[in-house]
């Protein structure tokens, strides 16, 4: 018999169940619902007609919107309609804009996206896509450029929002709107320049003393004391060429005096020595071989494309010393080699730039170049780089001042170096005064090449006749790796005398390879040797083990101070 609890048990049961069927009902409305919707949406999108895009040019006046205006209008007084010129279809077209949009936040240029009715919609943005053209001129409003596509075809565009191009840019265009949307970066002028702030000073620079003052003498008085030169009528140099074999501070000098002026003008503005130190200028290192291009006039505008930088930033005030590296591989003699046609070009280039320089404050031209004869005599006539200045190798005394920017007392030295000499700079003075003996020693074991000259007479040169800042450079560096790979093997901490004996061995030993047998004449020319005709080289080959030399040495330098001591 079924009670009148059990009855009530059943139908909460079933109020249960009914519940959750019922929520599983809802749920399943709901996401049909969802679903519905979604398809609707997906309809609409499949039956509303494809969009076209235009330019905006300007918004355009003189229009009213009533309320009863069928262009999506949400009722209410007359205002005033948001219309703009379009470039869309390959002409140009006044639509009507979307209300709920604001013209005034539409810039000249930017892409825009219209419905079946021409109607502007959304605002897309400039372009990111259009043809190249190259800035030649900035018209008087500075709104519009005069440009030439890479068929030298000129025309007339606008610069679209805040766009800045100046001459020599690459801009981006739409050429039937007019527009100028954007500055792109030409890998070729990019790789031809490097463009840097140098942090080098003259106190880096060892054995150039000399040097440093001449080119101080030709290029920092003009700059520092432009008046002096006026009264006294002198011009001031154009261009300093610096000549001499490689590796011995041609490059270090130049930013050097880029560095310089920039600290030394700002002195003389009445700026404090704090910001004279912060004071920027620019060097523009350009690599000459990669000048050279296969297309006709090219290199030529490359070269105007360089100088035109230079101007741009000398307007601002600061110092710019445009530097050619390598000078003699790219403005040779004319008529002097296979590529001479090309020459005859590229050098009146350079000699036009050159003479454009004379009225421009803040810039100075500085070539470098191993093989000065080489140059076109017109680039080194006076009143073009007309100041020039031979980097010699460096003799013993030099080289000693070169050491000691590499090989300071701020290293660390072997406690025992330490203990023999007293204190880390005598340990440095003593290492230096070691090496180089060394190194300039005319010793049999120095003996580097004998040369044989065209009048029949011949020369011993030692490895001394070829040392440079960039080979002492290299010594240090072997031997504080040496030191570092000792205190891994768990050896005494420290650089040693040893250990720079055991790197002039084995720079001298890899220098043997060096010489240049098949051509001996044009070897020694950038190497430095005199004039006379080289006819041939033979190389001094030692039987060498470097790290018993070096501490063969290291005994006899001991056993020497030990026989001073007694």
């Amino acid at each position: 018999m079924t009670t009148p609890a059990d009855r009530v048990r059943e139908l909460e049961h079933k109020n249960r169940t009914l519940g959750a069927r019922n929520d599983k009902l809802v749920e399943l409305l709901r996401d049909s619902r969802d679903q519905l919707t979604l398809l609707r949406q997906d309809l609409e999108e499949m039956t509303n007609p494809p969009s076209t895009y235009g330019i905006f040019l300007e918004p355009a006046e003189g229009k009213t919107y009533h309320q009863d205006d069928p262009i999506m209008q949400t009722g209410g007084p007359s205002v005033a309609a948001q219309s703009a010129e379009v470039w869309t279809g390959n002409r140009r077209m006044r639509l009507n804009v979307l209300r709920s949009l604001d013209i005034s936040d539409f810039k000249p240029g930017t892409l825009v996206r219209l419905t079946d009715g021409n109607i502007i919609v959304e605002d897309c943005g400039y372009p990111d896509y259009g043809d190249l053209a190259l800035v030649r001129e900035t018209l008087p409003d500075r709104k519009r450029v005069l440009a030439t596509d890479h068929h030298g075809e000129e025309f007339v565009v606008k610069l679209a929002g805040e766009l800045k191009a100046k001459v020599g840019d690459t801009v981006l265009i739409d050429r039937k709107s007019g527009y100028a949307f954007e500055v792109i970066p030409k890998a070729e002028v990019e790789n031809l320049v490097l463009e840097e702030i140098p942090d080098v000073e003259y106190e880096d620079i060892g054995g150039l003393t000399r040097q440093i003052a001449q080119i101080h003498d030709a290029v920092e008085m003009p700059f520092l004391h432009p008046e002096l030169f006026t009264r006294y009528n002198l011009r001031p140099p154009k261009g300093v060429l610096l000549y001499g074999p490689p590796g011995n501070g041609k490059t270090l000098i130049a930013k050097a005096v880029a560095n310089s002026l920039a600290r030394k003008i700002a002195l003389s503005r009445g700026e404090s020595e704090e910001e004279a130190r912060r004071a920027q200028s620019y060097f523009l290192n350009v690599k000459g071989p990669e000048l050279l291009n296969k297309f006709v006039g090219e290199t030529e505008r490359q070269i105007r494309l360089i100088f035109d930088r230079a101007r741009d930033i000398a307007e601002a005030g600061r110092p710019v010393i445009v530097f050619f590296d390598e000078m003699d591989s790219i403005f040779r003699t004319r008529g002097s080699g296979v590529s001479s046609d090309m020459e005859n070009t590229v050098v009146p280039q350079l000699l036009a730039e050159l003479d454009g320089v004379e009225g421009l404050e803040n810039v100075i031209v500085i070539g470098a170049s191993n093989r000065e004869e080489m140059i076109d005599p017109a680039i080194l006539r006076p009143g073009r780089l007309d100041v020039k200045i031979r980097i010699e190798r460096p003799d013993a005394d030099a080289a000693k001042d070169i050491f000691g920017k590499y090989l300071t007392p701020e290293l660390p030295y072997a406690p025992a170096e330490l203990e023999r000499h007293g204190s880390a700079e005598a340990a440095a003075a003593a290492l230096t005064e070691s090496v180089v003996e060394r190194m300039y020693r005319t010793a049999p074991e120095n003996e580097y090449v004998r040369i044989r000259y065209a009048d029949g007479s011949s020369e011993m040169l030692y490895y001394r006749d070829f040392n440079s800042g960039a080979m002492i450079a290299n010594i240090v560096d072997r031997a504080k790796k040496y030191a570092i790979k000792d205190v891994i093997d768990g050896k005494p901490d420290g650089i040693t005398e040893a250990h720079l004996l055991q790197a002039v061995g084995e720079e001298f030993a890899e220098n043997e390879d060096l010489p240049n047998t098949s051509n001996p004449d044009e070897w020694a020319r950038i190497s430095g040797r005199p004039t006379g005709r080289v006819v041939d080289v033979q190389v001094i080959h030692h039987e060498r083990a470097d790290a018993a030399l070096a501490g063969a040495e290291l005994a006899d330098a001991g056993a020497a101070a030990d026989r001073a001591e007694g």
